[in-house]
């Protein structure tokens, strides 16, 4: 995640794109620590709201891979539709109610999002 050179900061010193780094890597390593119980679910809003186009595009494959990987659904709620390219299913909502749901049955590479 690149910031272990704030290890020994309190929150309120990093950026806020640092403490979103720090959130998605606690969501990450609580569900590597429960392995054996195999969670079916990581729910992220916004996770890349407050963070660069690399580092975004960083937890985003690292999102992808832990779907890959542990076989848990991955949850992302965004208003950047550029994310519907790397998605298996996309759910449209609008005024709090689905719109739509598409299937994506050629989710590309992380690099095609334009941010």
């Amino acid at each position: 995640m690149g910031l272990s050179q704030h290890v020994n900061k309190f929150p309120s010193e990093l950026s806020g794109g640092e403490q979103q780094r720090v959130s998605i890597a606690r969501a990450i390593a609580k569900n590597a620590r429960a392995i054996a119980k195999k969670p079916k679910m990581l729910l992220c809003d916004e996770p890349t709201g407050a963070l660069d186009s690399k580092t975004g595009k960083l937890i985003i494959e690292l999102l992808i891979s832990l779907c890959e990987s542990e076989n848990t659904t991955v949850i992302i709620v965004t208003h950047n539709n550029e994310f519907a390219k790397v998605a298996n299913k996309v759910i449209h909502i609008k005024n709090g109610e689905v719109e739509y749901i598409e299937t994506n049955e050629n989710p590309q590479s992380v690099d095609a999002i334009n941010w």
